[in-house]
């Protein structure tokens, strides 16, 4: 008796510990890189999501324009076998914005980033509450109209959050990016008919806090707010991104 009393208490934990994991039926998630990067910034995001058995996709960008860096997008979003969190940073989050209208599409996570409305450009989006890279020196464009930051100030603007060793290298190694991307303007807003989430960092330079803010509340976002966290957070702040991306993985179905 005492034996079955145990396999039965067995069971019923074992039932238990499952429930949970179904719950969380979303196991896909696409991370999408802003400008001047490229997916390489996420490797502690994808390490903890990994290990917490996320099947996860890093989407690699040309930069070459707004069109070719959706379609790169849809290009993964093609691969996903069920549904899918798309999570974009900076740039990044006008590209899922475009993207994310797709039907595997679940939910979207935006770090840091852009979040136009159907009509808009993260260009004007930004003259809303201007950021103190767009009112410096440290944004240089190429003769073909390509842009990129100025090394020597990358971690001012980008990173301030990293070793200066981690900063210099993402500075050199960064993809520089079409300057006439950042005015496309978006067709269709995918948060308008899916639930969003949104990571603020509050020592953002590159696009001011108060603008994540302000995309969020708009969109009535889930949102939370890292102090300290710069552009970079992604990279900086792993921790803090993959619980956010967990969370909403655990929302949706």
């Amino acid at each position: 008796m005492s034996q079955s009393l145990c396999m039965a208490l067995l069971m019923l934990t074992g039932c238990a510990v499952a429930a949970p994991n179904e719950a969380h039926g979303v196991r896909n998630v696409v991370l999408v890189h802003g400008a001047w990067a490229d997916g390489s910034g996420w490797k502690g995001v994808y390490d903890i999501l990994t290990r917490d058995g996320y099947n996860v996709s890093i989407v690699q960008e040309p930069e070459t324009s707004f069109k070719e860096d959706v379609a790169a997008t849809k290009r993964v979003l093609a691969l996903q076998v069920g549904p899918c969190i798309m999570v974009g940073h900076s740039y990044g989050g006008a590209v899922i914005t475009e993207a994310g209208t797709d039907p595997s599409v679940v939910g979207l996570v935006y770090i840091a980033a852009h979040m136009p409305d159907a009509g808009e450009n993260e260009a004007d989006d930004g003259k809303r509450f201007p950021s103190d890279l767009s009112k410096s020196t440290a944004i240089k464009r190429t003769a073909d109209g390509f842009t990129y930051l100025d090394p020597a100030q990358f971690q001012e603007y980008f990173a301030a959050d990293l070793s200066a060793e981690q900063a210099a290298f993402m500075a050199r190694s960064q993809v520089f990016n079409l300057g006439d991307s950042f005015k496309a303007v978006i067709t269709t807003a995918a948060w308008r008919s899916k639930p969003s989430w949104m990571l603020v960092a509050a020592k953002d330079r590159a696009i001011n806090p108060d603008l994540e803010r302000w995309y969020a509340e708009r969109a009535k976002s889930h949102t939370v707010e890292v102090s300290g966290a710069s552009h970079a957070v992604y990279v900086s702040r792993p921790s803090e991104v993959a619980a956010l991306i967990e969370d909403a993985a655990s929302h949706v179905r």
